[in-house]
């Protein structure tokens, strides 16, 4: 509901409880961690964000081991938030490990290993890398039409990141049809009023009218 402030002080309490009854390392702490780290990054505070995710990083690595499925949430995680201020070269580290992960333990179709295909792709694409950007972007698009199906929001996701790279490099006829494509999947799996209905519908109609854009990238950060 984007009630985040009414959200932080009930994120702080269940915290508080994990740590008492099962105390600071445990795998529902470190998830409580990541929880309110998510909260802080969705209302823009990466301050208090950066520290929450390097501690439930921290935990799951002891408890859960270097390999853990929860260890990739908490690698995107942090590289989102170190890519929002610019540093590319640990996000990018962060990416390709949490990738590497993903593709050991859920194998190279999973949705998993799409997400992380296409937090990597876009990662390049906003340091202007779209050689590597695009295929990555594809291969995560091929994963996700395959196992989640053409008409799932994932899908459309990846779709509007394609788009803007086209965007970018000026291929404006590629770039179209994605951005009408993701507005089609996000309007019947998501409804018209849906906010990420109205991104997509906002970005085709700037394209349409000037060819240049820059939203913010489209990325599930991980909750659990």
């Amino acid at each position: 509901m984007g009630s985040y402030q009414q959200a932080i002080p009930i994120a702080q309490q269940l915290l508080k409880a994990h740590e008492e009854l099962l105390g600071p390392e445990h795998q529902d702490t470190a998830a409580s961690v990541n929880s309110l780290g998510v909260l802080y990054v969705n209302m823009g505070d990466c301050a208090k964000a950066e520290p929450l995710f390097q501690r439930a990083l921290r935990i799951r690595e002891k408890v859960l081991g270097p390999e853990h499925p929860y260890i990739a949430n908490s690698l995107n995680n942090l590289a989102f938030l170190y890519e929002s201020k610019g540093d590319y070269a640990r996000a990018e580290l962060l990416n390709q490990r949490a990738l590497r992960i993903r593709e050991k333990v859920h194998g190279p179709e999973h949705p998993y290993t799409a997400n992380s295909l296409n937090s990597l792709a876009e990662l390049y694409r906003h340091m202007g890398d779209y050689a590597r950007a695009e295929p990555l972007y594809q291969r995560a698009l091929r994963i996700s039409e395959k196992a989640l199906g053409p008409e799932h929001p994932d899908t459309a996701n990846i779709l509007n990141s394609l788009a803007e790279l086209h965007r970018q490099i000026g291929d404006y006829a590629r770039a179209e049809p994605l951005y009408q494509r993701a507005l089609r999947i996000r309007e019947k799996a998501l409804g018209p009023e849906h906010p990420d209905t109205a991104t997509t519908l906002n970005n085709l109609r700037r394209f349409t009218l000037l060819g240049a854009i820059t939203p913010r990238p489209s990325r599930f950060i991980r909750g659990p």
